[in-house]
């Protein structure tokens, strides 16, 4: 017969490292990157709804992509320290349940539930981000917006009950020192490679080489040394590329003597103009950022008309949000909502240059949308119709 192989016990893991001291540290700066994630992805979700019941600010023109920047670093540096995490707390997955002790019974399936839930979630947030910024889509069942927020908030409604459950000997640990053993399973005897302290210390190192890796994509000056950096300025004018034209299919479109820019005021079509047309219109130049939600973002310095005084030359209600659309004949942001707020700003153009040159065809040519402290996604490329909301 053949011998069927037991699951190991709690008493199998005999290493001193596998400890609620090392767990509590490591779970602290985890705590504390999920918590930065979670808010900034809100924010990201938030800036993308169509509309705003609080106005989502223009200023700073940077804001979008500080947020957005640190809502994929955060989530890097949270994949090691995960990691090392799971692995101090492994024993516990192996740990019975006290049956006979029905308040032991109830804590103890609430925090087994907790955990469970906030692995699963924790696990699907970071592989799917990581997927996500790499501009990788392997799935097509869902939403990676929708499903991605969805799921942050199971995350962090499993975080507050994981941490509630485990206050007491988080706030213990916590305040005493890390080689304590009051909390020790007892047979976590065996010391092992390095001590509790190196460990800790070597998680938060690889959190940072993680970081070092991958921050490039916002920050300039780490861009020699962030080799996993998807997206790190390459592109016309310093600025990426996420969607070609040829990926969008507006290469003819767009290149078109026939194309007209229609303005659309009430229902009416208050203008219809032309490149050269927007050429002849003052001309004005900003310094903005564009910043995506893969993390990455590059500064651009932009010249057009502003989209303020287009409207005003056709007398268009100051205060009324902007419906944008797009040449390309398919996708979600196609048609994009411009809040009034930002339609407003002197800083919004319809942009014709980059960097002093004409757009690239993949920038947008012949004329695109430059708004400060917007997701990249709604800076739409080939404008064709702007419409005046009612």
């Amino acid at each position: 017969m053949t011998a069927r192989l037991a699951p190991p016990s709690p008493e199998s893991f005999t290493s001193r490292l596998r400890s609620p001291a090392v767990a509590a540290r490591v779970g602290l700066w985890l705590g504390i990157s999920f918590g930065i994630c979670f808010v900034t992805g809100l924010i990201s979700h938030y800036a993308q709804l169509p509309s705003h019941p609080i106005p989502f600010p223009t200023s700073p023109s940077w804001g979008y992509r500080l947020t957005q920047g640190l809502h994929v670093v955060t989530g890097i540096a949270a994949i090691p320290l995960l990691l090392v995490k799971l692995w101090s707390v492994l024993p516990k997955l192996f740990e019975g349940f006290p049956l006979r002790d029905p308040r032991a019974l109830v804590l103890t399936g609430l925090e087994r539930g907790s955990i469970a839930v906030l692995v699963a979630a924790s696990i699907f947030q970071l592989a799917t981000g990581v997927a996500n910024a790499a501009q990788w889509y392997p799935w097509s069942s869902f939403s990676f917006r929708t499903t991605h927020y969805a799921i942050a908030w199971v995350a962090i409604g499993a975080l507050v009950v994981h941490i509630a459950v485990k206050l007491p000997i988080i706030r213990d640990v916590l305040t005493s020192d890390i080689d304590a053993t009051s909390h020790d399973r007892a047979g976590a005897t065996e010391p092992g490679p390095l001590s509790r302290r190196a460990l800790v210390r070597t998680a938060f190192a690889a959190a940072g080489v993680a970081v070092l890796a991958t921050a490039g994509n916002t920050v300039p000056l780490l861009r020699r040394v962030s080799v996993f950096a998807v997206r790190t300025g390459e592109g016309p004018g310093g600025v990426p590329i996420n969607k070609s034209a040829k990926a969008a299919r507006v290469e003819e479109s767009a290149t078109s003597s026939d194309w007209r820019l229609e303005v659309v005021v009430d229902g009416t079509v208050a203008a219809a103009l032309s490149y050269d047309d927007l050429r002849a219109m003052p001309q004005h130049t900003v310094g903005l950022p564009i910043a995506c939600v893969e993390g990455w973002s590059a500064q651009g310095t932009w010249s057009g008309v502003r989209l303020a005084d287009l409207l005003a030359s056709v007398d268009a209600p100051a205060d009324r949000d902007v419906s944008i659309t797009s040449l390309q004949e398919s996708g979600p942001y196609r048609r994009t909502t411009l809040p009034a707020n930002f339609a407003a700003d002197e800083r919004t153009l319809l942009a014709l240059d980059l960097s002093g040159e004409p757009l690239a065809l993949d920038h947008g040519y012949p004329c695109r949308l430059i708004a400060p402290n917007r997701p990249g996604v709604l800076q739409t490329k080939w404008l064709s119709r702007l419409e005046v909301s009612t």
